[in-house]
């Protein structure tokens, strides 16, 4: 098989392959790590590598949905024989041994895990630029960001290394990098897969596990090998569109009330006329009554507190403390800002993000499905969200480039994030639909109307 004809498939048509005996497991991570090596000087999409043990994997792999399919992780995720840096040079040598429900599952499902894929550290910050790694590349457009936190993972199915890649989201970090290379970015609902890690705190209790994919198809059977039975009823693996015409609730406004560029006007219009000639009900809205700003303040709380916990539980062990030789400046600068909150700034956040998430619900109840942008701005070149700026301009920057997803991590709702638009410059406009907790079936089906109507990928 050649470069390109692999580069053609999406996962489960590789493992279709495999099961065939067209191709091999091994043929395909030779292929894999070949294009990872022509991709690091332009792209530096992955954080570490572990060719030995996917070749050897490779050459018994796991019979499954996805047999023998080269996969890639995201290094916040601990995956065994792969160092979990999570972006930081305080975690740069940590390697972990540990497995957990989530990795089970991937391994289980016939996936030959060879690399994990580069992040902000800690998953802070909206761009993969890191002190540790260097800068994570648009594969699409080299001077823009591949943003983030999974910007690895979308960097490295948009330049074709692997059809799809685990990704995480805690407040946009499956969706916007989806958006801005031109790919599927599903959040499944909160709680609706196995668990990936014991209960990190509030912060981490944001974060959803799943991936970026090609093909609706791929990310559809990530999701039925990776859920968890005991908390949503089984969801099948959805195959196709459903006869069934959604009442679509759609608006443009963020929850920091302001208007998205131009050409992302443009695109949600584009949008709605494609999903009004597919024979849904289009309803005009106001959008959420949710307040923005203190979902910000919120969300920057609990990081802070998060990245305090991990100074407290590291400092004693590395005898010293912790700074910005050890973390970036952004999270330097935060974990010393959170310093000087009051003793309830926790619990105020937590209220926050309680009553937040009610209001989106409240909301979201009225409707089958909410389209918005899934961006308010254009791609960002990169620097827009670089780590070495100050807390303040990231914090105001964030609030105007991650303006809609949030409030759906909060909300523990489901969304997805659709390429179907270009900006002028070329570059892709994700379209963001989002459901009620548990309603990932009619994303899906929708997805696939919309991917059918509007294709974007390779083969």
């Amino acid at each position: 098989m050649k470069k390109s004809e692999y580069q053609q498939y999406d996962g489960l048509g590789l493992a279709e392959l495999v099961h065939k005996k067209e191709v091999t497991a091994i043929e395909l991570m030779l292929i894999a790590l070949e294009l990872v090596e022509e991709s690091k000087g332009f792209i530096n999409a992955t954080a570490d590598i572990n060719a030995q043990l996917a070749l050897e994997k490779a050459g018994h792999p796991k019979v499954g949905l996805f047999s023998g399919v080269p996969f890639l992780v995201k290094e916040i995720l601990a995956y065994p024989g792969l160092k979990n840096a999570m972006g930081s040079r305080l975690f740069a040598q940590h390697l972990p041994q540990e497995r957990s429900p989530y990795t089970d599952r991937i391994d289980s499902a016939g996936l030959v895990t060879f690399a994990n894929t580069t992040s902000s550290e800690f998953g802070l910050l909206g761009s993969t630029e890191t002190l540790l790694h260097g800068i994570t590349r648009n594969p699409l457009d080299p001077d823009y960001s591949a943003a983030g936190s999974s910007g690895g993972s979308a960097a490295a199915v948009a330049a074709g290394i692997v059809p799809m890649a685990h990704a995480s989201d805690g407040g946009g970090s499956i969706r916007i990098p989806a958006s801005v290379c031109g790919l599927f970015g599903f959040m499944p609902s909160a709680g609706r897969c196995v668990p990936a890690m014991e209960n990190g705190g509030p912060f981490a209790n944001l974060v959803i596990e799943h991936c970026i994919s090609k093909s609706v198809r791929d990310s559809a059977a990530f999701l039925a090998v990776t859920q968890d039975h005991s908390t949503f009823s089984p969801l099948d693996c959805i195959s196709g569109p459903s006869p069934k015409r959604l009442r679509v609730a759609v608006y443009s406004d963020t929850l920091m009330a302001n208007t998205p560029d131009t050409s992302v006007v443009e695109a949600l219009i584009q949008t709605r006329q494609l999903v009004e000639d597919l024979g849904h009900e289009v309803i005009e809205t106001r959008g959420p009554d949710i307040d923005g700003k203190a979902i910000s303040l919120a969300f920057f709380t609990l990081a802070g507190f998060s990245m305090d916990q991990v100074c407290q539980m590291m400092e004693p062990l590395i005898q010293r403390p912790i700074d910005d030789t050890l973390v970036e400046p952004f999270t330097h600068e935060l974990i010393r800002w959170f310093r000087t909150l009051d003793a309830q700034a926790v619990a105020v956040a937590l209220e926050t993000v309680k009553t937040s998430a009610q209001g989106m619900l409240e909301f979201a109840s009225q409707y089958d499905v909410l389209l918005c942008p899934t961006l308010a701005i254009e791609p960002p070149k990169l620097g827009y969200l670089s780590p070495s700026l100050n807390r303040e301009v990231l914090i105001e920057r964030t609030e105007r480039f991650a303006a809609y997803t949030p409030i759906h991590n909060i909300s523990g709702m489901c969304a997805m994030s659709v390429p179907l638009s270009k900006s002028r410059k070329g570059l892709p406009i994700g379209s963001h639909f989002a459901a009620m907790p548990g309603d990932e079936a009619k994303l899906f089906s929708l997805a696939y109307e919309l991917e059918e109507a509007s294709p974007w990928r390779m083969g």
